[in-house]
């Protein structure tokens, strides 16, 4: 299931009393307020403030209710506190036993509720911030993807191309490290572009002359163009596939205005910087946040 269709099904979500525990909890290390631990204390004062005003209420079903949800809540966060990112949010109910845990990697603002439904606003403004979307990054090593939303990369892929082959293969799976091992057979160093000399791509276009070496710098130009024309039609199956919202494309400008090029319909943006080997976090913020 999306986030937009959890979204969807937390909205409709109703119970005739209060009975929905929402919690959203600051957890970022680079904010002064979730330092040092800090969070488990505004996580532990705001889950007993919370009791404390429904002890006042008097009803017996509902402050168990609330306790057990709590007991849930904290262990939870406790249980995974060596993964935190920027933030957690979870909507918790014995109602329909509702159990939603999102760990997210921007922004939260500590805050609980207990009422009859999930209290979104939080998540709803998350979610069009940060929305599912495709992050594309061609080179001549290859085209690497990320399907992200709120900050989070849900999947990755790298789609290799291989000059000497004229084919591509997949290689999935998320690369901690952000590092990519690409092969672009039978060429020499040099730069696309007018990038750096001594980089990992050959020269694209010749000075002319007819030389060996033209025609094989021609001939690499076709093949890539066509790759990404390919990849091209394959971004946007992958689009619908993964409801995205949104496509980013992020290169050195030849490769990014190339690739755009190749898309039914205009990118939502194109960064213009080698990020290639960049860790995903680094490139997420280039796109999102700058």
């Amino acid at each position: 299931m999306t986030l937009y269709d959890e979204i969807q099904e937390l909205k409709n979500f109703k119970c005739e009393d209060r009975c929905v525990l929402s919690v959203y909890l600051n957890t970022n290390p680079a904010d002064l307020n979730a330092q040092n631990g800090a969070w488990r204390i505004h996580l532990k004062n705001g889950l007993k403030r919370m009791e404390e005003y429904l002890e006042a209420s008097n009803n017996e079903d509902e402050i168990k209710a609330y306790r057990n949800l709590k007991k849930k809540v904290e262990r939870e966060i406790n249980d995974n506190q060596d993964d935190l990112q920027k933030g957690v949010v979870i909507f918790a109910s014995p109602h329909k036993d509702l159990w939603s845990v999102h760990y997210v990697q921007v922004p939260v603002k500590t805050n609980f509720h207990w009422e009859t439904e999930p209290v979104l606003d939080q998540l709803r403004y998350m979610y069009k911030a940060y929305p599912y979307a495709g992050v594309i990054l061609p080179s001549l090593k290859g085209i690497r993807i990320l399907d992200t939303s709120m900050g989070i990369i849900n999947e990755e892929k790298f789609y290799e191309f291989d000059s000497g082959l004229e084919v591509w293969t997949e290689q999935k799976g998320v690369r901690s490290s952000g590092k990519i091992q690409g092969r672009a057979s039978g060429q020499g160093a040099g730069s696309v572009g007018g990038g750096a000399a001594g980089g990992n791509s050959p020269v694209i276009g010749g000075s002319g002359g007819g030389s060996p070496t033209d025609e094989l710098d021609h001939r690499l130009k076709e093949n890539l163009e066509r790759f990404y024309k390919d990849m091209g039609s394959k971004i946007e199956k992958l689009k619908k596939e993964r409801k995205w919202e949104q496509i980013h494309v992020v290169g050195d400008p030849e490769h990014a205005k190339s690739f755009a090029k190749s898309l039914p319909k205009k990118p939502e943006s194109c960064v213009y910087k080698n990020l290639i080997n960049s860790s995903p976090g680094n490139i997420l913020h280039e796109v999102f946040e700058k």
